[in-house]
């Protein structure tokens, strides 16, 4: 773990996005609340959360940090993909990109998870679902 006793508190800032693609008739399950595991955004909101929360116990170099605040939203870019964008806010000595990166990946992978029942073909496979474009798309330090 890299020492940041010196560093200075300030606030961090950092959003994260991703992309799911599901078949159209999916995502349209989704939006009409028609998944039998529930509302998959309200459940993915708090799988977000927690798993910002839980950063530093999945990947051991980061470190432990007192989140402020985590947001989910959703965004539906066409007929077949999904977009979760999340922030995450500290003032602390070290950035939350990590936890925001972990928020969209456990969000995207619950989705998945949700809905896979429908995303299977007649083998089990998954042709038409993958996960896409995890990035950190901006990170504030003031």
């Amino acid at each position: 773990m890299v020492d940041i006793t010196g560093k200075e508190v300030v606030y961090r800032e950092a959003i994260a996005e991703g992309i799911i693609r599901l078949k159209k008739e999916t995502l349209d399950r989704i939006y009409e609340g028609e998944i039998e595991k529930g509302n998959v955004f309200e459940i993915t909101k708090a799988v977000a959360i927690n798993a910002a929360k839980a950063t530093p116990s999945l990947l051991p170099f980061c470190h432990p940090i007192r989140i402020t605040y985590v947001g989910v939203k959703y965004e539906r870019l066409d007929e077949n993909r999904l977009k979760v964008r999340v922030k995450v806010k500290a003032t602390e000595k070290t950035g939350v990109e990590m936890e925001a990166l972990t928020a969209v990946s456990t969000a995207l992978l619950n989705i998945w998870d949700m809905v896979k029942k429908y995303e299977k073909d007649l083998e089990g496979q998954y042709p038409e679902t993958w996960i896409e474009r995890i990035e950190v798309v901006q990170k504030v330090k003031k």
